[in-house]
């Protein structure tokens, strides 16, 4: 699709997200362009039923198919199968930031935190669906850098059962941060504290 299309967009099938990953979604994507989502298996949803955008503020609504054959059943635990409940946290992450770069946010996305979180609940293999609802609280974007960070209460529930709720969680897009040409050493391939 084309980037106003992208822009307009106000849901998004497993096809788009996925091509999102793969940086294929946006056939005429703006220089500095580089978000991602994280490609499967690290990808926490399968769909995004809603955005919605009033002024800085707007809401997210996505959805995860359970799959008997999760990788984390697999090894979380054996004998115990439950999905880690910081993979809903990263669910939250990942929407937040996706949300910024249909804001228009250009760079790529990263975590930046999060507020009070509790686990009241769980995600086992024979659940069927868990939808995530994010409250955006406050989107903005720095024009001098271009930075862009929005802050967020998300609410996982599972078919319908409200388990987990995460306060304050901030995502943000930040150009200059990619290291697309790993494994090689370059200017990004060592980690630490972000500069913008």
């Amino acid at each position: 699709m084309k980037y106003v299309e992208f822009m307009e967009r106000d849901y998004f099938e497993l096809e788009d997200l996925l091509a999102f990953s793969h940086g294929t979604l946006v056939k005429d994507p703006p220089d500095g362009f580089d978000a991602h989502l994280p490609a499967p298996p690290f990808l926490m949803m399968d769909r995004i039923t809603s955005f919605k955008t009033n002024g800085n503020r707007g809401s997210i609504v996505a959805e995860q198919d359970i799959k008997l054959d999760a990788w984390y059943f697999q090894c979380h635990f054996l004998g115990d199968p439950v999905q880690p409940g910081c993979l809903c946290v990263d669910a939250i992450w990942q929407l937040l930031g996706f949300y910024c770069v249909w804001r228009g946010s250009l760079g790529a996305g990263r975590a930046l935190g999060c507020g009070e979180v509790s686990f009241d609940g769980q995600i086992r293999p024979y659940n069927k669906c868990v939808r995530y609802e994010i409250e955006v609280k406050r989107y903005f974007q720095q024009k001098e850098s271009g930075a862009s960070v929005v802050v967020g209460d998300g609410s996982v529930f599972v078919d319908d059962e409200l388990i987990t709720v995460v306060k304050q969680a901030r995502s943000g897009v930040f150009s200059g941060i990619t290291y697309p040409d790993y494994p090689q050493r370059s200017q990004n391939s060592v980690g630490g504290m972000v500069k913008v």
